[in-house]
C-alpha cells in the first residue's frame, strides 16, 4: 500500500519498548482477581505517593478545565531552591523519557552517534535509532558501566554519552572516581547525560550539581524524576538540570503544556514530605537486604543493587516470569535486555517481598 511505503524506514527495525505489565491486563488475561495481584516489575514506590501530594492533587483536579502553567513557574522555582540552582537550569518533562527525546531531537540525526553501556536503559538507543543515529554500546563489566572504555569509545561523530547511575536495569553503581574522570575528560563538544533516576536511594552519591551551578560543565546534563522515590510514576514528571543555554535550546523542542496541572501540584507537594522519602528509603534498604539474604540462602545468583530493584539469575527468565505471573506476581523478564536467564524484582512492602519470594521458590521448583 503506497501510504505505508512512505513511513520512516527506521521504523522497520525499531524495537518496541515493553514496560512492566499492568495489573488489570494480567487479571483479564489469566482470569485472576486484580486485588490479589502484586506488581514488582516497574521499580515503583510500594508505599505510594506522599499523602501531602495526594491532597494537593485533589485540589488541582478542581481546576482541570484550565490549561496548566506551560512554564511550570512555581514548581521550577521550588525545585530550584531545593537543589540550589536557578530555574533557568531546569527543564521539565512528561517523565524523564521526554527529556531523553528532547536531547535526541536537539543533538542527533543521521551520521551522529551515541555511546551507551551494554545493559543500558532501553530508551537511550531506541530514540537514537529513531533519529537515524548510530549506537555504540560498550561491553559491560560485572553488568555495570565500564566508564573508562566508554570514554575511549567517543568518536568525532559522538554527540551524547548516556550513563544511568545507579543503572537501570541492572542496579549497579559506577565507581565515584570513574564518574569524576568521565565528567572531567569527556570532550567539550559531547553532551554527557547522567541519568540519576535512583539518586535519592544512595547513601553517598556523587554530587555533580556544583558543576551545573558554577557553569563549569555546560556539556553536562543531569536527569532526575518524581517517578521513583517520590512515588508519582503515574503522573509522568521528570526533570533535567543543565546549563541555561542548553536548557533554552531544549525548550524549543518541548511541547506546550507537557507537564499537566495535577502533576505539577503533586510534585510541588511531594518536595515537602521528607518523612515519606525517609520511610521509602528505609523500606527499600530493608527489602534489598531481604532479597539478598534469600538469594544467598537459595543459591541464586544476583547483582548487588543500589536502586529499588534486584536482578536475579533464574535459568529460563521468561518461564519463571510466566510461572510467577500465573500466581499473581508480576515481575520483569530481562530477555529484552539480552539477559534471558534473568528476571528483575522491584522492592515492595515486607508483605509483598515475602509473597514474591514464595512465588519465586514455587516457580523454580
Amino acid at each position: 500500500m503506497p501510504f505505508f511505503d512512505k513511513l520512516n524506514p527506521t521504523l522497520n527495525t525499531l524495537p518496541v519498548y515493553q514496560p512492566g505489565r499492568p495489573i488489570d491486563e494480567v487479571a483479564r488475561e489469566l482470569g485472576l482477581d486484580a486485588r490479589e495481584i502484586i506488581k514488582v516489575a516497574s521499580n515503583e514506590n510500594p508505599l505510594g505517593p506522599s499523602p501531602i501530594a495526594v491532597e494537593a492533587m485533589k485540589t488541582a483536579v478542581g481546576q482541570c478545565h484550565l490549561y496548566p502553567d506551560g512554564n511550570a513557574f512555581h514548581l521550577k522555582n521550588k525545585l530550584a531552591a531545593k537543589l540550589g540552582v536557578e530555574p533557568s537550569n531546569l527543564i521539565l518533562g512528561n517523565g524523564s523519557n521526554e527529556i531523553i527525546e528532547f536531547v535526541s531531537h536537539a543533538l542527533l540525526g543521521p551520521g551522529s552517534e551515541i555511546v551507551v553501556s551494554q545493559y543500558c536503559f532501553a530508551i537511550y538507543p531506541l530514540v537514537a535509532m529513531m533519529m537515524g543515529a548510530k549506537v555504540n554500546a560498550v561491553p559491560a563489566v560485572a553488568h555495570g558501566h565500564d566508564l573508562p572504555s566508554m570514554l575511549g569509545a567517543i568518536t568525532p561523530s559522538t554527540r551524547v554519552v548516556w550513563v544511568a547511575n545507579p543503572n537501570n536495569p541492572t542496579g549497579t553503581l559506577a565507581k565515584p572516581g570513574d564518574v569524576r574522570a568521565l565528567v572531567d575528560q569527556v570532550p567539550d563538544d559531547v553532551l554527557l547525560v547522567m541519568d540519576e533516576a535512583y539518586y535519592e536511594f544512595l547513601d553517598k552519591p556523587v554530587d555533580l550539581l556544583p558543576l551545573v551551578r558554577s557553569g563549569e560543565k555546560p556539556n553536562l546534563l543531569l536527569m532526575r524524576t518524581f517517578s521513583k522515590i517520590y512515588g508519582l510514576a503515574g503522573l509522568r514528571i521528570g526533570y533535567g538540570i543543565g546549563h541555561p543555554n542548553f536548557v533554552s535550546a531544549l525548550e524549543k523542542v518541548r511541547q506546550p503544556f507537557n507537564t499537566n496541572a495535577v502533576a505539577q501540584a503533586g510534585a510541588m507537594a511531594a518536595l515537602d514530605d521528607d518523612a515519606h522519602i525517609d520511610t521509602t528509603r528505609s523500606t527499600n534498604a530493608d527489602g534489598l537486604k531481604f532479597f539478598e539474604a534469600i538469594c544467598v540462602e537459595q543459591g541464586i545468583e544476583f547483582v548487588p543493587s543500589y536502586a529499588n530493584f534486584v536482578m536475579l539469575r533464574v535459568g529460563d527468565g521468561q518461564a519463571v516470569f510466566e510461572a510467577m505471573q500465573r500466581q499473581g506476581v508480576i515481575t520483569r523478564p530481562m530477555g529484552g535486555y539480552g539477559l534471558p536467564e534473568w528476571i528483575r524484582l522491584s522492592i515492595g512492602t515486607a508483605k509483598e517481598n515475602q509473597r514474591a519470594t514464595e512465588s519465586l521458590k514455587a516457580a523454580l521448583a
